[in-house]
């Protein structure tokens, strides 16, 4: 007889050995990831900021280590949006019916949202700022 945590396993690739766990635990993330790209309009505008910055740090010419800032800048962001994303739909799920305290989580959430995207443009002003100020006196 199966326990029921042997059949979740089963179910979410705990039994499924090392490499194909992992390659399971890599689909669903992916899966989540993309869910993320397909829903959430501002992934789009994030996607294309993350065109223009590298377009720019080219262009630019940046350091390995202002490379190293803007990259890891740009996957907080999409990272933190795919948090905020999975907030929003747990919120959905166990308060389908609009309550203040499942507003409060939303908001939350989208407020730390708010402040990883100023870091952002903090980060790029820092980066680009003067070089976009030699590039147009």
């Amino acid at each position: 007889m199966q326990s029921s945590h042997s059949a979740q396993g089963a179910i979410n690739g705990r039994d499924r050995g090392f490499w194909s766990g992992r390659w399971f635990s890599l689909k669903a993330a992916l899966n989540g990831a993309l869910h993320t790209i397909r829903t959430q309009p501002n992934v789009r505008i994030e996607l294309t900021a993350l065109l223009v910055v590298t377009g720019a740090a080219f262009y630019f010419r940046v350091s390995p280590l202002e490379w190293g800032v803007l990259g890891l800048t740009i996957f907080l962001v999409l990272a933190l949006e795919c948090i905020n994303t999975a907030i929003e739909t747990v919120v959905d799920l166990v308060s389908p019916h609009y309550h203040p305290m499942a507003g409060l989580a939303k908001d939350a959430a989208a407020g730390g949202m708010v402040f990883v995207v100023i870091g952002s443009l903090c980060v790029a002003a820092a980066i680009f700022g003067p070089r976009l100020w030699a590039l147009f006196l």
